[in-house]
């Protein structure tokens, strides 16, 4: 065999290789992708569930707090915004702003559904009532089952950028624009906390 031969089986072999880590390395990046856009897809099951009973339980509350309406409408109206929002993030949860802005809409509404509990518990017949105390308890559910899947949805998201950060992933990542992605966390202490919809 000539040099030039050998050279060329080099040459080519790593070529070969090359093209191959290139291509693992892509294709390791669009399944964790994938993974955190299915992760988001639990989430934005159980925010729909939410944004569902939400105005079951501002009509069940309605007849009681007639004197509280701007309370139910900025429930309302913090639920609508926030739904729309959801559904800018699931249609590309690799966005940021479209995260951001829906984790701004879901700081909203979780005030908002601070206030009407607060409220609520000024009248007893309400806090009695059989359709709240069912309502409140899906509501509850519902809530633990956001923070399961947004820990999910979070341990996707951070599989997915320390593996787009490392070196040589990374140039990859970089060619083929693959975003860093949006933890779905609330900023503040008090938004932290889910909304409290307990009548006991």
């Amino acid at each position: 065999m000539s040099i030039a031969l050998i050279l060329l089986v080099v040459v080519v072999g790593a070529a070969l290789l090359f093209g191959f880590w290139v291509m693992g390395a892509y294709n390791g990046l669009v399944t964790l992708r994938n993974r955190f856009k299915n992760a988001f897809a639990q989430i934005d099951v159980q925010l729909k569930r939410r944004y569902d009973l939400i105005p079951n339980l501002v009509e069940v509350a309605k007849g009681y707090m007639k004197h509280e309406r701007g309370t139910l409408e900025a429930v309302i109206a913090a639920r609508n915004t926030a739904y729309a929002a959801s559904k800018a993030a699931a249609a590309n949860p690799a966005d940021a702003a479209a995260m951001k802005g829906l984790l701004s809409a879901e700081s909203g509404l979780g005030g908002a559904l601070s206030r009407l509990m607060v409220v609520s518990e000024q009248y007893p017949d309400l806090k009695a009532n059989q359709n709240m105390m069912q309502l409140t308890e899906e509501m509850t559910s519902t809530e633990n089952k956001i923070s399961f899947a947004r820990q999910a949805y979070n341990d996707a998201v951070t599989s997915f950028n320390i593996t787009r950060e490392r070196f040589p992933t990374n140039l990859i990542a970089g060619m083929f624009n693959f975003a860093e992605a949006q933890l779905f966390q609330v900023d503040s202490a008090a938004e932290r906390a889910a909304p409290q919809v307990k009548f006991t």
